[in-house]
């Protein structure tokens, strides 16, 4: 791989990433009107991700700087101004260019009447402008929905000149606002009224449209709907989390499969919402989530382990060695082998564990037979693969988690008692909670090779198959050393009393060990991402070719993964190997002027 090539770290940026600074960031937040195309243009790297974490008070200032924008550059009043963002998607530039190109259709696209200078030549009633005490505004009128009288007044219509009374205004906002977000888009109640409702009927104290709890629920979804209605800004999938992730690159759009890490600890896929998974794609992550969650795999098991009843049909599944069978709901007995009447059975039929007529028919290829045979060896052979990567993806599934509880343990309480013993403050011991955090995010990896591996490779032998399956045990192995390291070596520090030389050695180890695996995994991604282009696929069938012809492909493709891109793997995987296994001190030489000194 080269210099140029993307690295699997920067998918990991920090929340304070340096990538888009100050006013860059927020320009490129809200203002930034490019097209995705970046990514569609056929580029070989992948694009590097820069995001921030925000939380509430962060979202409602860069929602108050949006407005303020607007505000200063279209000469409009902030309550025009949020809800023509919110149709163009919180991108400043784009509202402006539409705003320029077609005021008047921008304006009733949002709901908007025309300016208060224009309006005020057709009627009397004026938004922009209230005039309380005046005789245009005020006088009798008959409410349109209960048909009782009230006085008329600025605040009795939306500007379009459709009155109503004040009770009949409370019960249409309150249902509104019950109604969710789409209460920032109400329009007048008069049926084909497409008049937006004014911000400041749902929010001015002073009127007595509606309640306290209502006001404070129509202002949660206002500020929410910076991120609701932005596609550059979404939330934190976590429970229970306030937090939004903006990215601040133009180069990945709303669809874009990376990974991105919140504040609260919570990691995820900026597309599809799922748990991170990088280097597998969303929709490959789909059809594996529906088929651990679906009906379908309790069928191929029945289907693979009973057999029906010859009279009700009902499966009955074998419990013991003999092979005769009796329904447990009509009562028929049968032989299990063939499926013909218990009656007809004896020591002509082979007794009790063994059928002539069933070896027969086998033998004899009869059609029926060979046809349910097929069905029920390939039913079983379909589970017992699904199993073997389901197993092994809930185990990887099961350690990252651990690790996870690991690192929380270790922050809180472990690194302080670590600290105490070997008399080092717990700011130069953050190399165990970078080792504990590699550890998780190595498990996250492998658990979803498994589910590429099942998806990706459903056909026969491939020089790729047998690739990426050693370089998925490769890593599997080395992650074992990382993890035997904290969760073995570590530990003593703990309980037994070790000098201070011993411990310093121990820290460039795992630094050291930290670090190369990091490497390692950030080739083995990458390398998975791109589909190993220059390992040579070459499938094999059953019985083709010969086994000389498959021994020699065999050495090709040993040569070509020598010469490969797991070559980079290889060499890796044997750094590791001399680290701790031939030559322990050699990764801590390496790495010693990275830690810092007891």
């Amino acid at each position: 791989m080269s210099d140029s090539d993307a690295s699997y770290d920067d998918y990991c940026a920090s929340d304070d990433s340096d990538a888009m600074s100050g006013s860059d960031a927020d320009e490129y937040l809200v203002l930034d009107d490019e097209t995705y195309g970046d990514l569609a243009a056929g580029e070989d790297e992948t694009p590097a991700v820069a995001y921030r974490s925000l939380d509430a008070a962060d979202v409602r200032e860069r929602q108050r700087d949006a407005v303020a924008r607007v505000t200063a550059v279209l000469q409009i009043p902030p309550e025009e101004a949020a809800p023509l963002l919110r149709a163009h998607q919180w991108n400043v530039n784009h509202l402006n260019d539409s705003w320029f190109a077609d005021e008047a259709g921008v304006r009733a696209k949002a709901g908007l009447e025309p300016p208060a200078s224009d309006y005020a030549a057709s009627t009397s009633t004026s938004r922009g402008s209230p005039q309380l005490g005046s005789e245009s505004l005020e006088g009798k009128q008959t409410c349109q929905v209960c048909f009782e009288g009230f006085t008329r007044t600025a605040l009795t219509n939306c500007g379009c000149g459709h009155d109503f009374c004040e009770q009949c205004w409370s019960g249409y906002l309150e249902a509104k606002v019950d109604d969710g977000p789409s209460c920032l888009d109400a329009r007048c109640p008069h049926a084909g009224c497409a008049t937006r409702v004014p911000e400041s009927f749902f929010t001015n104290e002073t009127h007595t449209k509606l309640s306290a709890a209502s006001r404070a629920k129509h202002a949660r979804f206002s500020w929410r709907s910076f991120v609701d209605d932005n596609p550059r800004v979404k939330w934190c999938v976590a429970p229970g989390c306030e937090r939004a992730i903006s990215v601040l690159s133009s180069r990945i759009g709303p669809t874009s499969a990376v990974d991105v890490a919140c504040k609260c600890g919570a990691f995820f896929c900026w597309a599809c919402a799922e748990d991170a998974h990088r280097p597998v794609d969303c929709a490959t992550v789909r059809r594996w989530l529906v088929k651990n969650s679906a009906e379908s795999e309790n069928m191929t098991w029945i289907l693979a382990h009973t057999k029906p009843c010859p009279k009700c049909s009902r499966p009955i599944e074998k419990s013991t060695g003999c092979m005769h069978m009796t329904c447990s709901q009509c009562k028929h007995e049968f032989c299990w082998m063939c499926l013909g009447a218990w009656a007809t059975h004896g020591e002509r039929t082979g007794g009790y564990y063994a059928c002539n007529r069933y070896e027969r028919a086998k033998s004899s290829g009869a059609p029926t037979f060979s046809e349910e045979e097929k069905k029920r060896a390939a039913a079983k052979h379909s589970l017992e693969r699904y199993t073997h990567y389901y197993e092994r993806w809930a185990a990887h599934g099961g350690s990252q988690r651990k690790a996870v509880a690991d690192r929380e343990e270790w922050e809180t309480r472990k690194l302080r008692r670590l600290g105490d013993r070997q008399n080092t403050p717990p700011s130069q011991l953050r190399f165990i909670v970078d080792a504990l955090a590699q550890i998780a995010e190595c498990r996250r990896v492998l658990k979803w090779t498994y589910g590429f591996g099942y998806y990706h490779f459903e056909g026969g032998e491939s020089a790729k198959k047998r690739f990426f399956e050693f370089a998925q045990a490769d890593a599997e192995e080395t992650l074992e050393h990382l993890t035997e390291a904290v969760e073995t070596e570590l530990e003593t520090f703990l309980t037994e009393t070790r000098d201070a030389a011993e411990f310093g050695a121990f820290r460039g180890k795992l630094a050291g060990l930290t670090d190369i695996t990091h490497k390692y995994f950030d080739t083995l991604v990458v390398e998975i991402e791109r589909g190993f282009p220059s390992v040579a696929e070459e499938t094999e069938t059953p019985g083709e070719p010969a086994e000389s012809d498959r021994d020699e492909t065999r050495r090709g493709s040993e040569t070509t993964a020598t010469r490969g891109p797991d070559g980079v793997i290889r060499r890796i995987s044997r750094g590791i190997r001399e680290a701790v296994i031939g030559n322990g001190e050699s990764v801590a030489s390496r790495t010693r002027s990275r830690a810092p000194d007891p």
